[in-house]
């Protein structure tokens, strides 16, 4: 559950942090004349899909309410977090691959986090609708059958009259 927890609270700095390595690995590692791409298509990219899917968890009612992301959301962004860090890296026979494996796993984040949102959102919006129907033909049937019901409402008539006398 820890580790859950952890991940929850890492969603939002790791929206700042990532772009930010892409920065310093490209520094670090002499990316070339890459820095065109990485600051102009990697690091906005990285920053938006990854404020978008941590909106996209958090909006969960599960996650809310634990505080925690699933454990499908652990493996999702470990895989891809772990991906971006190694794009950062800038290896030279690699990166076109990671760097491909990187998109291909961050789409896959998106159609996940999807998933999990309209799977919640069905289980409990049936719910809530069973809840509804069932409370509604219930106080049907209680109307016609209650004991209440059969008493006669009280009525209360007040009178105006202009007394002068």
């Amino acid at each position: 559950m820890w580790l859950r927890q952890a991940f929850f609270r890492w969603l939002i700095p790791a929206a700042f942090l990532l772009p930010l390595w892409l920065l310093i690995g490209w520094g670090v590692f002499q990316g070339g004349w890459s820095i065109l791409w990485v600051l102009f298509i990697a690091v906005p990219s990285v920053f938006v899909g990854q404020l978008v899917l941590t909106l996209l968890t958090r909006s969960r009612p599960s996650v809310r309410a634990e505080r925690a992301v699933s454990w499908w959301d652990v493996g999702g962004f470990t895989l891809w977090h772990g991906l971006t860090i190694a794009v950062g890296c800038f290896i030279d026979g690699a990166f076109g691959w990671l760097l491909a494996a990187a998109v291909v796993v961050g789409i896959g984040m998106f159609w996940l986090q999807f998933w999990q949102l309209w799977t919640e959102a069905k289980a409990n919006g049936a719910g809530f609708r069973q809840t509804v129907s069932w409370s509604m033909t219930e106080g049907v049937d209680e109307a016609s059958s209650s004991p209440r019901s059969a008493r006669p409402h009280e009525v209360i008539v007040v009178r105006e009259t202009d007394s002068r006398d």
